[in-house]
């Protein structure tokens, strides 16, 4: 088996996918594990990496749990990719940097730079490709202010200040500064002089803007000898380089796919509305959750798998909870938003498996929290990161015990990913 040289911790199951996408994109071979492995029975050993790979990702269900949660979900991850022999750890969160005032991004940080004795970290969720730029320290979704994008509304995290030193600051004990875009354009030796400015005033973790891919690329260099980096997804693909790795298609190969095609939506982020509204308009069949009759004990996904049944012969079926942000609070209001978010994840979650147990065998899930309910109900361990659809999500293959004979091909999308018409080419991806 190849050295493990890189291991990742995702807080949500869409961000290890959109971060292994990147690490494959540009070169390394790619496994996702859906949580820590566990031990085979009480007492033994947790398994070891079962794939000759260069970086693995572990997935974990973080964002939005308690602070102290969050922490013994990273350590765990930590030790054991520690004990596949990963030479270093990169910490993986939103390209929106959601989260509270009380965490999880530096809470979470802060331990695994105590757990790994690392004495200082850059933090930056700066993907260019999807449209997040970092400058000034300051946060941009498109063409405006983090604040301004939609993102003040999510209703788990929403995000009303775009400063990310400010941010992240709330958030730690550790003094938080910044590499700004005049250090980073002028390439690693200047980000590595700033480094140790910082260091010389006491700062141990530090946002770095980007506007480009390049200054992605740029970042990379100066981080080879950091055993701990902090970012959204962006920063990988300047990371494989520092390993004598360069783009391959072989990276990325898959399995053939086959079987009947579904999508699964529980995301309510701009993005999302409006692929599941071009979905519509082209004509596919769709069918709409109601949170609320599934509070009054009405068993929504049966009736949504006996529609289901006799359309995804004939194409791919979308089943979607998606809503604009003001039916989102109205629901919220009269469930609370930890029931309402639970109910629909548990709804989708059980829809997806039911669709795959019908013969869906590539299936696109959107939305972060509901990858990881629908991940879970399909019994998925691990998953191969394969070709990206659009920036930041891939196309995997995962063995199912809901698809024995050949597993299925799965995409989970992050709610704010994905052009309009996202669920209709991305099929078109594994032709």
């Amino acid at each position: 088996m190849a050295k493990l040289v890189l291991g990742c911790i995702a807080d949500d199951f869409t961000g290890a996918t959109d971060l292994a996408n990147n690490l494959v994109r540009a070169g390394m071979r790619v496994v996702q594990a859906i949580g820590v492995p566990e031990a085979p029975s009480a007492g033994a050993e947790r398994p070891p990496l079962d794939a000759d790979v260069d970086a693995v990702v572990v997935a974990l269900k973080s964002r939005t749990v308690a602070p102290a949660e969050a922490i013994a979900q990273s350590l765990d991850a930590l030790r054991w990719l520690q004990a596949q022999g990963a030479q270093q750890i990169y910490f993986k969160y939103c390209s929106t940097f959601d989260s509270t005032p009380q965490g999880n991004i530096g809470p979470v940080t802060e331990a695994l730079m105590d757990a790994l004795n690392c004495d200082f970290t850059i933090a930056t969720p700066a993907f260019p490709d999807n449209k997040r730029t970092v400058f000034k320290g300051y946060l941009f979704a498109g063409d405006v202010l983090l604040n301004e994008s939609g993102m003040q509304n999510h209703p788990l995290t929403p995000m009303t200040d775009p400063n990310l030193v400010r941010v992240l600051q709330a958030q730690c004990k550790r003094r938080v500064g910044l590499i700004d875009y005049a250090a980073v354009a002028r390439g690693a030796a200047a980000i590595g002089e700033r480094i140790a400015q910082l260091k010389a005033e006491g700062i141990s973790i530090a946002i770095v803007d980007a506007v480009s891919n390049d200054d992605l690329v740029r970042m990379g260099p100066a981080l080879a000898k950091m055993p701990l980096v902090t970012a959204g997804s962006g920063v990988a693909i300047g990371l494989p380089a520092n390993f004598g790795l360069a783009p391959s298609s072989q990276a990325s190969a898959l399995p053939k796919a086959g079987g009947k095609t579904a999508v699964v939506s529980g995301s309510c982020s701009l993005a999302t509305n409006r692929q599941v509204q071009d979905f519509i308009q082209r004509g596919g069949a769709a069918m709409a959750v109601d949170p609320l009759r599934i509070a009054q004990g009405v068993d929504v996904a049966a009736e949504a798998l006996a529609w289901a049944a006799p359309l995804i012969d004939k194409g791919p079926v979308l089943v979607y909870s998606t809503a604009d942000a003001g039916a989102v609070k109205s629901v919220q209001g009269k469930l609370g938003v930890e029931e309402a978010g639970a109910m629909v994840e548990r709804t989708i979650a059980a829809i997806a498996r039911g669709l795959v147990e019908r013969g869906v065998r590539q299936l696109v899930v959107a939305g972060g929290e509901t990858s990881g309910a629908c991940v879970q109900a399909l019994g998925i361990a691990q998953m191969q990161i394969g070709p990206q659809i659009d920036p930041g999500v891939p196309w995997c293959h995962a063995r199912s015990d809901a698809a024995p004979e050949g597993g299925l091909h799965i995409a989970l999308k992050s709610g704010n990913f994905g052009s309009d018409d996202f669920f209709t080419k991305a099929f078109a991806v594994l032709e």
